[in-house]
């Protein structure tokens, strides 16, 4: 089994899934995509980016209130939900810790062998599938047969498709919905 890839303070490079190497300092802040000299392009997630990337501030709200956490980051945010990815993808999705870096910018770093399309459609699946798992536990038979037929109708890829052209993920000057 192989080992994640996270590289530690000694580290000056970010290896990627595809075994390339970037330097963290050249990764911008504004950055959602790196187009690498495999040919790919992989996804880049940074703590400071909101979980609004991925979904309307009125769904992200409801997760906040929902989800406890307990960890340093305080509140449900983009650090859980690349958390959630990386469990489901270790061998595709790489974390550089910059905590110790001040000359970066960001204090976490992900970097996928997907590209951030992709990434957005799967960070979406995999929060239907958390909010499929709780509502299977409501004691609510009638709020659990409506989310299951609302989920039916639900497709990801068209919602991604809506999201992104809402946000205008062409320019590094979106804004939350």
């Amino acid at each position: 089994m192989a080992e994640p890839r996270v590289p530690g303070d000694d580290s000056e490079t970010l290896e990627l899934p595809c075994g390339t190497t970037v330097d963290p300092t050249a990764i911008d802040l504004g950055m959602r995509e790196y187009t690498c000299s495999c040919g790919d392009r992989h996804a880049v997630v940074m703590d400071l980016h909101p979980p609004s990337r991925f979904f309307p501030e009125s769904l992200v709200e409801v997760l906040r209130e929902t989800i406890e956490t307990e960890d340093d980051f305080g509140e449900f945010g983009t650090p859980h939900l690349m958390g959630i990815v990386m469990e489901e993808f270790p061998d595709q999705v790489v974390a550089y810790d910059a905590s110790e870096t001040g000359s970066v910018g960001y204090t976490m770093c992900w970097m996928t062998d997907f590209d951030s399309r992709r990434l957005h459609e799967i960070v979406v699946e995999l929060v239907v599938e958390l909010m499929e798992h709780a509502v299977s536990h409501a004691e609510d038979d009638a709020a659990v047969s409506d989310f299951e037929e609302q989920m039916l109708e639900f497709d990801v890829e068209s919602f991604v498709e809506k999201y992104r052209a809402m946000r205008d993920f062409e320019t590094e000057h979106d804004r939350p919905v």
